[in-house]
Parts: structure tokens; C-alpha cells; sequence
């Protein structure tokens, strides 16, 4: 078991938790206005192709995040004019989305690069990573130190984000007004407030997070793009803002989860154990993390 819990494991469980907890902390803004965006794989995808494309082309790993989070939040837009201006279903718009960039990614990748599977620049223009954390002296703290050093400055900025998204939700009036939007909109209208006006404002703010995830995932965690990396991260995410109750600090503690139990996957391959079979510890666990909300659920409409 020593050989198991080790700094390596934790530290691939911050790699694999951080895109999933990002893109959790927009998909609990839709969730929160009333919309359920299963389209936040697509988003993520997206955003790790751009960041990807723009860190190479312009040898900076700032500007390919910066279009990562302009292009999630165009995609966001895309998702909420027909979910919000056209009424269409959220579901069908969400799984379209998600089919059609992972499409769209590997003709880009084909039609501009080149290559079939995995960009990974070239020999004399690399991909530029995301900076990493150097904690100095303080890597010498007892566990924590050795984990936190060396790992993506988004590993640690994330934990900041949740804390600024607990307080947009629940302790500013537009946090409120997005709540609102989902639970009473027409109370919200009385009010004087546009309910769909809250709601495209919380597409945004998705789609933004999930460019983020998508950029972290493709230049923090590795520095590269592959055919369907997002590997239906965003569907984890949503499980996660359920999971959590679209609470910003629920749901990153339940993408902990997830990037542990993906870590002990990675690990126990170690162990000789087939390679399949470990892949899906995550995904079952979310499946049984789904599982067990809708059976919370159903008792407390019993107890009521």
C-alpha cells in the first residue's frame, strides 16, 4: 500500500481533478440559471485544440489560453442561442455540440497540421506548456511541498477560483440574479430582471471555464492536442456539479474524487493489471456518484 499512496499518485490526481473541478465551476452556472449543458465536452475540446494551435503558432502558452477562453466563450454564445433565443432542447443542442467538435477538432488537425492522432508541434517550434509552480523552500513542507512543486500554476489557481465562484453565487447580486434565473424567473422579471439575459450570461461564463479546462488539460497537464482528448471529461464535470449540488466547493471536491480514482487507475497498472480495465475505475465511480443522487433524491420527495 506504501508503494501505492505515493507524491506521484497525488500529483496525478491534481493533474487529472483540475480540467474536470474548471469546467465543474462553469457547468454549475448554467445549472444554477436552469439549463442542463451536457455540451461542455465539446467546449473542452475546442478549448484544448485552440490553446494547443495558438501556443505553437505564436510560441506563447498566455495567448493560447487567452484564445482558449475566447473561443469557449463564442461556443458558449453558439450553445445559448439556440438554447436560450430559440428554445431549442438543451439536451439535442448539448449532444450536437459535443459530436460536432470532435469532428471539427480532427479535420482541423488533419487539414492544418498534417497528422492523424497527436500534435505535438514540430522539432524547431515546440508546443509552449503552461508555466509550473517552483515553491522554493517551501517544497520542503512535509507532503504538501512535494506535491504542489513543480505542478501547473492552474493546479493552485483553480483552488482560487473555486473560492471567487462560492462568492459570485451566493454573495453578489448577480450571482443571485442567475439563481433566480433557473428557480423563479418570473419572480426575477417582476423584479425588473431578464431571466434569459441570466441565462446567456451563465452560457458565457460556461463556456469560458470550459476553454480554461480545455487549455489546462492540453497545456498544463501534457503539452499537446490528440484526437477526443476531452476522453468525456465534460460529462464528468456535469456528474460533478450534480454530484455537488451545484455548489463551486462540492463540486470540486467531487472532481477530486474522480482525479484520484484516476490516478489509482494509472497506478495499479504498475500492479500488471490490464490497462482497460483501469481506465473505467473513474468512470464507474462517477456512474455510481450519479447513482446514488438519484436515489437521494427520490427518498427525500418520499419523506416530503
Amino acid at each position: 500500500m506504501g508503494n501505492l499512496f505515493t507524491v506521484g499518485l497525488f500529483q496525478q490526481m491534481l493533474r487529472s481533478a483540475t480540467p474536470v473541478g474548471l469546467a465543474a465551476m462553469g457547468g454549475l452556472m448554467t445549472e444554477h440559471a436552469g439549463i442542463m449543458n451536457i455540451g461542455m465536452d465539446g467546449m473542452i475540446l475546442m478549448g484544448a485544440f485552440t490553446a494547443v494551435s495558438v501556443s505553437w503558432l505564436m510560441g506563447s502558452a498566455w495567448l493560447g489560453l487567452l484564445a482558449a477562453i475566447l473561443v469557449g466563450i463564442l461556443v458558449g454564445l453558439f450553445f445559448a442561442l439556440f438554447v436560450v433565443k430559440f428554445k431549442s432542447d438543451e439536451f439535442i443542442i448539448g449532444t450536437a455540440l459535443n459530436i460536432l467538435a470532435g469532428g471539427l477538432t480532427v479535420f482541423l488537425l488533419r487539414s492544418l497540421f498534417q497528422v492523424k492522432g497527436t500534435f505535438q508541434g514540430t522539432p524547431d517550434r515546440p508546443v509552449v506548456g503552461l508555466p509550473r509552480v517552483n515553491l522554493g523552500i517551501l517544497a520542503k513542507i512535509p507532503v504538501i511541498g512535494p506535491i504542489l512543486d513543480g505542478s501547473s500554476v492552474f493546479i493552485l489557481l483553480t483552488w482560487l477560483l473555486v473560492l471567487v465562484m462560492w462568492v459570485f453565487v451566493y454573495r453578489t447580486p448577480w450571482g443571485f440574479w442567475i439563481r433566480a434565473a433557473g428557480e423563479k424567473p418570473d419572480t426575477l422579471r417582476t423584479a425588473g430582471i431578464n431571466p434569459e439575459r441570466m441565462k446567456w450570461l451563465s452560457s458565457v461564463i460556461c463556456g469560458g471555464f470550459c476553454g480554461l479546462a480545455g487549455a489546462q488539460l492540453a497545456l498544463g497537464n501534457v503539452t499537446l492536442f490528440s484526437e477526443g482528448m476531452s476522453n468525456s471529461r465534460g460529462y464528468v464535470a456535469f456528474a460533478c456539479v450534480i454530484f455537488g449540488a451545484a455548489n463551486p466547493g462540492k463540486a470540486y471536491l467531487a472532481a477530486l474524487m474522480f482525479g484520484f480514482f484516476d490516478a489509482l487507475g494509472y497506478r495499479l497498472q504498475d500492479y500488471n493489471i490490464n490497462a482497460n480495465l483501469t481506465s473505467t475505475i473513474p468512470y464507474v465511480i462517477t456512474v455510481v456518484m450519479m447513482v446514488y443522487v438519484v436515489v437521494r433524491s427520490q427518498r427525500r420527495q418520499k419523506q416530503r
